[in-house]
């Protein structure tokens, strides 16, 4: 699957700070950097962050909350389907300059 970047906006917004704090937490960074391989379940994800499933599922709500992950629908070979998370950004630019932070958001193509 390839991924390519479009949508690129520039921000400073409530958004934007709210995905700064979000980036801050190990857990989250590492199920960005999952997610962005790929559609993983919080079962996949809670085995590759090596955390609890409600640490996981907390990450999780906290980037869907910053609009940072999207849930979807994973199909399986044998049919059956399951919801999983995908990362939405391929690229985040920060640029901090004397009037203030500013967001550079590379979105991933759908």
């Amino acid at each position: 699957m390839s991924m390519q970047a479009s949508n690129t906006r520039t921000e400073s917004t409530p958004e934007s700070s709210a995905q700064l704090d979000v980036l801050g937490d190990e857990c989250a960074r590492t199920i960005l950097i999952a997610t962005s391989e790929g559609p993983k379940t919080a079962k996949e994800l809670t085995k590759r962050t090596d955390s609890s499933s409600a640490t996981v599922y907390r990450r999780i709500n906290n980037l869907l909350e910053s609009d940072l992950l999207s849930e979807c629908v994973r199909f399986d070979d044998d049919g059956s389907h399951t919801t999983a998370y995908e990362a939405t950004i391929e690229t985040l630019r920060i640029q901090i300059r004397s009037d203030g932070i500013d967001v550079s958001v590379s979105r991933v193509e759908e």
